[in-house]
């Protein structure tokens, strides 16, 4: 029998035994991982880790002997290996995480939540997709794995029924990501100046990271970024990114555009949804949009980005070879929804050369 041998092998570091035990039976209930070890601090994983490497490690932040960016920083020196880095993002540890992922942490999640079942089941299906796409962000050329049955963006709002009337004096540029998504963002969003169109973001992101993420961002940019909040208004020389927990929508008040915040079920497994977004900046933005689909596994944006393109949009693919996981731009290429393939370094600029238009956009009738 080959299928116990196809699943990727995961190494679960936690000094919690419930937690250890928890993460082992979310992550041994994927038909496509097994948890091949667990390991109460960085030395037992060290020991662990001489008799045999993993396709992943889940590894918490605070634990007795040595914390978890240290280790992941040793690890990183000597082998590197798919982490993810799996705590509670609460409170000033927030910070940590970006620390994490400057030291090579593949994705961030929360533990378990097991509040009610409904939280349980949805943390289970985030826990399990990070580990999983991080099994594939690795050199070479990635598998594909095709998605889960799962809701579309329908179960948040309706598709486009016509063209969008656009009256605007500047275009919006929408841009989806997940997994390396974290470092590619920060590539493009450092490089755009002052000038840059409004941008609006959703990066697959846990609750309680995306403000320290955005306000990270912020820091290192010439433009303005922060977490965006329900009837925030779409600016130029400004990035709003979707909190993490509830989708995020492009809506319009006369000439002028805002964002939606609102709850809702996973849409492609997530919440936000790439999907979600895209749709509603085809129904409202039509052709005076820009859509950029980046590095994530699966398939989230890659419909909504050719809603887009079908009411007029731009739409820029980022290619495999810049990608950490190339899956969401690699399914967007596959339904014709991508117009131009880029490399990470070439996006900046497209997104001043087709997003930044000082005249309106009369949509097709």
């Amino acid at each position: 029998m080959s299928e116990p041998s196809s699943r990727k092998r995961v190494l679960i570091v936690d000094d919690s035994a419930v937690v250890r035990q928890t993460l082992s039976d979310i992550i041994g209930a994927h038909p496509r991982l097994e948890v091949m070890a667990t390991a109460n601090d960085p030395f037992q994983a060290a020991e662990r880790l001489r008799r045999g490497l993993p396709d992943v490690i889940v590894l918490d932040v605070e634990m007795p002997r040595m914390d978890g960016i240290t280790f992941l920083r040793r690890l990183m020196a000597q082998k590197p290996i798919p982490v993810v880095i799996c705590s509670t993002l609460v409170g000033k540890g927030s910070s940590t995480f970006l620390a994490a992922l400057e030291a090579g942490a593949v994705e961030i999640i929360q533990k378990p939540n097991l509040s009610t079942r409904q939280f349980l089941q949805e943390s289970s299906i985030r826990i399990q997709d990070a580990v999983l796409a991080a099994s594939h962000a690795r050199l070479g050329r990635r598998r594909e794995i095709p998605p889960a049955a799962k809701l579309s963006a329908d179960a948040i709002l309706a598709p486009a029924t016509r063209s969008a009337m656009v009256q605007t004096t500047h275009k919006v540029v929408a841009i989806g990501a997940s997994t390396g998504g974290t470092e590619a963002l920060r590539v493009v969003l450092e490089a755009l100046p002052r000038t840059a169109p409004p941008v609006v973001v959703v990066q697959h992101m846990p609750e309680a990271f995306t403000a320290n993420f955005a306000r990270r961002l912020d820091e290192l940019c010439q433009i303005t970024v922060k977490e965006a909040r329900d009837g925030d208004s779409v600016l130029p020389g400004q990035a709003l990114i979707a909190p993490g927990g509830r989708h995020m929508l492009l809506t319009r008040s006369g000439a002028n555009y805002r964002v939606e915040i609102k709850d809702g079920a996973l849409v492609n497994r997530h919440r936000p949804s790439v999907d979600v977004l895209f749709r509603s900046v085809s129904r409202v933005a039509g052709a005076n949009a820009l859509g950029v689909i980046m590095t994530g596994m699966g398939d989230d944006g890659a419909r909504g980005l050719k809603e887009m393109r079908d009411q007029g949009a731009r739409t820029v693919g980022q290619d495999e070879a810049s990608s950490v996981v190339y899956g969401m731009p690699a399914e967007a290429m596959r339904c014709g929804a991508v117009e131009v393939q880029a490399g990470l370094a070439e996006i900046p600029a497209l997104v001043m050369k087709l997003g930044n238009s000082s005249k309106s956009v009369q949509a097709r009738s």
